[in-house]
């Protein structure tokens, strides 16, 4: 499956990705329990938030405040790192993000990603055309 999200250039992500983040940020934050991996939409297609967040796993760009706290809160021990909080950077905010994600995913639907396996399927009835 090809990503159809914008590639990062050198650790940095373009503005729409970073914009897609905060986007799939707040889906996790409303994400109810009872369903599935949240969505985003790019540019027409449909990425489960897991992807965006993946997407952005070697981003070196640093997370504004509000993100950052954002993240933060949903930590069970106390967020230590290496500098201040204000640096906190796309990549470790989005590896603690995909942690929760599965987390959550393997407590609702014991592993069932329904909605990774949407967007693949979405993909490949695309590529068959």
């Amino acid at each position: 499956m090809s990503n159809a999200l914008p590639p990062l250039h050198e650790g940095h992500a373009p503005i729409t990705l970073q914009q897609l983040f905060r986007e799939a940020l707040y889906a996790f934050e409303e994400w109810d329990s009872e369903v599935t991996e949240p969505i985003v939409t790019f540019e027409g297609r449909i990425h489960p938030i897991s992807v965006v967040f993946e997407a952005m796993r070697e981003c070196t760009d640093i997370v504004p405040n509000n993100i950052v706290s954002a993240v933060t809160e949903r930590l069970t021990k106390p967020w230590e790192g290496e500098g201040p909080l204000d640096t906190m950077t796309f990549s470790t905010a989005a590896r603690v993000m995909g942690v929760l994600v599965r987390k959550r995913l393997l407590a609702v639907n014991n592993g069932l990603n329904v909605a990774a396996l949407a967007a693949e399927a979405q993909t490949t009835e695309k590529s068959d055309r």
